[in-house]
């Protein structure tokens, strides 16, 4: 349910990524309907196994795609650390599509 003026998107059914600490990020677009509609892209992380308190995040489509761009980059750094090829072929692939 959502508040008065706010509509929530669907992000295709996509369920929540549970961490490996377990930890849920959920990824769903939200739309404020004023005078002036504002979309955004919200980011929620929730609490882990330990309840530690989670956070969230409302980002421009813009700053959601430079996120997307660092989270690619740094994926393909950390497979490449752990000296598997799967970062080269990640970053060639994803990076330039998130960034489009």
């Amino acid at each position: 349910m959502t508040a008065s003026g706010q509509e929530w998107h669907a992000s295709g059914d996509h369920p929540p990524l549970v961490t490996s600490c377990g930890r849920r990020i959920t990824v769903k677009c939200l739309t404020l309907t004023a005078a002036r509609p504002i979309t955004r892209v919200t980011l929620r992380v929730g609490p882990d196994q330990g309840d530690e308190p989670g956070v969230w995040a409302a980002l421009t489509a813009e700053e959601a795609r430079e996120l997307a761009h660092r989270l690619l980059t740094h994926a393909a750094l950390a497979e490449s650390a752990a000296g598997t090829d799967a970062g080269a072929v990640a970053t060639a692939t994803g990076a330039g599509a998130a960034r489009a």
